[in-house]
């Protein structure tokens, strides 16, 4: 890549920060402090957003009125580009006419969108990733199948499809753009998903990693990096409307995975403080949540909380449908910041999250303790002691050790439910508003299965634990979930997409991956016969449509998934990602068949 992926530092400065940033982290993650929930009020934070993410508000507005619901994306509005100054567009955009119920003539607003605005995505423009070759050495050495390598290349081909910078006028004139002038090329998921999202970007990752690009995938932490250190965490995606939450932290294992092929000892030194910080975000404040354990242990987990209590601006006509039988302005508010909240999970939208599973309006994310957000920082904490070993800073090490044997203690204590053979959501009782500690109560557990209840399986102090990952593997055999082209993501059909029957790339590779690390035969045998069904899923569609997709559909081999609040999309970043995972861990048999 050209340019340096980093900052400069010396190995000392980066000492010296991360002894004073120690210093300031040990008091924040040694005491207490409890954050409110929505009450009686609506009191959390709100990130201000940018004059032009509100103008494209009422511009969705207006477009909806005028061109009616059939195939509308609100995302698409958010996404254009000024091609004037915004006050001579909103000048020009108030002087259109418009009917009583807000609409212009379709004549009109098309005509207004083409003169002041660049097309959606015109501010992405297609960049060959300089570590591409249309076969890398070494590439996918178990795939013994003709077939199946030949498809494997045409999704490794894919990259060069996804493979983006930010325009120079994006640079230039900030302003006039909803996407951030990330400073290195990237990779997008893909169709209306124009800018670089977060969690996307790990399985993104390990696919690249399988095709040898280890240079485009350090650009993507520089990305991120650069994100945490204009706003203090990673963002959800790489948009000015995205800036109150982030998503599912998987930056410090993107970090390790490019470390553990790599071997680049500077790269893991440069991406500790970012780590750090991040780590301090989800571990301070709105976050932070803590539970009393029946022998008045405490213990300090983690929650989902956008910091934003109005419509998403990329869905704000949806939003705004489902809270419009919200009269009261704090319970529409906070309706608000639960949907924003489940956004930022990743699991948008799921009955996971919902009080009453067919009433979307029942949203309650911040009033759960997810099972998978805690694994993912238990990973977090090993990733950044052992990235801090190979570097030399032991007080950091040893500090993260330490945080990680606490968290993995309160994983066991608040999720696991031995009955099931489950970690299990924990539901936060009222509470919540109060700075005291919250009681375990069993009760509280949210009894329904969920492909996350598998998800600390993935995480090392739990796939390692023999007796454990036998009991889970039985669960997960008997759970529901398992189906002829995958692991389903719920039980329940309700019709969002994080729901039966749609199977997601991520959810599939951290299951299997957790399996196959275990000593366990038997989880191994499971976690290659998932890998399979998923690789032919995959396959048959792609033949079929001629297109990688972003969900599946586990009850039929070769469909792709739906529901939600967008049509399907293809691409697909984290679909081709995985396929290239599994191919490289399990291969493919000249002999095994690849049809359905």
């Amino acid at each position: 890549m050209a340019g340096s992926l980093f900052p400069s530092h010396s190995h000392s400065s980066f000492s010296l920060f991360s002894s004073l940033l120690l210093s300031l982290l040990l008091p924040t993650m040694t005491f207490t402090t409890k954050a409110s929930s929505a009450c009686t009020s609506e009191p959390g934070p709100v990130k201000p957003t940018i004059p032009l993410v509100a103008f494209f508000d009422r511009l969705q507005e207006t477009a909806l009125a005028t061109f009616g619901k059939t195939n509308f994306d609100p995302k698409f509005y958010v996404d254009l580009s000024l091609k004037f100054e915004l006050s001579k567009t909103q000048t020009a955009f108030d002087q259109l006419p418009k009917s009583a119920n807000g609409s212009a003539s379709v004549k009109d607003l098309k005509e207004f969108i083409a003169e002041y605005f660049e097309d959606a995505g015109e501010d992405m423009v297609l960049a060959e990733p300089e570590d591409f070759v249309p076969e890398p050495e070494g590439f996918l050495p178990k795939v013994k199948n003709p077939e199946v390598r030949a498809w494997a290349l045409e999704v490794h081909l894919l990259w060069k499809n996804l493979s983006r910078k930010v325009s120079d006028g994006v640079h230039k004139r900030p302003e006039f753009h909803t996407l951030l002038p990330l400073p290195q090329q990237c990779v997008i998921p893909g169709s209306r998903f124009r800018e670089v999202y977060y969690w996307d970007s790990y399985w993104v990752i390990r696919g690249l990693l399988a095709s040898k690009m280890y240079n485009t995938a350090k650009a993507i932490v520089s990305n991120l990096i650069y994100l945490i250190e204009e706003y203090g965490y990673v963002l959800n995606g790489a948009r000015a409307y995205y800036t109150n939450r982030s998503q599912p932290p998987l930056l410090s294992a993107m970090v390790f995975e490019v470390y553990k092929r790599t071997g680049d000892v500077e790269f893991a030194r440069k991406s500790l403080p970012a780590l750090i910080k991040e780590h301090e975000f989800w571990n301070s404040g709105i976050h932070k949540v803590t539970v009393q354990d029946s022998q008045a242990q405490k213990h300090t987990l983690s929650r989902y909380y956008a910091m934003w209590n109005k419509p998403r601006p990329e869905s704000s006509t949806i939003d705004k449908e489902f809270a419009s039988n919200i009269s009261n302005v704090y319970e529409k508010q906070h309706f608000y910041r639960e949907v924003a909240s489940a956004a930022e999970s990743g699991w948008d939208f799921s009955t996971r999250w919902m009080r009453n599973h067919s009433d979307f309006t029942t949203l309650a994310t911040t009033s759960i303790l997810p099972v998978d957000l805690n694994a993912f920082i238990l990973r977090m904490e090993h990733d950044i002691a052992l990235l801090a070993k190979v570097t030399g800073d032991r007080n950091i090490a040893e500090h993260f050790l330490k945080a990680s044997e606490a968290r993995h203690e309160a994983i066991k204590t608040v999720f696991w439910n031995a009955e099931k053979g489950q970690w299990l959501d924990y539901w936060l009782g009222n509470s919540t508003c109060s700075a005291e500690a919250q009681t375990w109560e069993a009760c509280n557990q949210n009894q329904n299965v969920f492909a996350s209840n598998f998800v600390p399986l993935w995480i090392e102090p739990f796939f390692s634990d023999a007796s454990l990952v036998e009991k889970v593997t039985r669960s997960l055999q008997s759970s529901g979930l398992l189906c002829d082209a995958g692991i389903a993501t719920s039980l329940t059909k309700s019709g969002e997409q994080w729901d039966f029957p749609n199977g997601w790339a991520p959810i599939q590779h951290m299951i299997v991956e957790g399996l196959a690390r275990s000593g366990l035969k038997e989880a191994k045998l499971v976690a290659e016969d998932i890998a399979v069904r998923w690789i032919r899923t995959n396959y048959v569609a792609y033949k079929k449509t001629g297109t990688m997709h972003e969900k599946y559909d586990v009850e039929k081999c070769g469909e792709f998934g739906g529901g939600g609040e967008y049509i399907p999309q293809t691409g697909f970043g984290w679909s081709n990602g995985v396929v290239l995972a599994f191919l490289e861990e399990f291969g493919w048999p000249q002999d095994r068949r690849i049809n359905c």
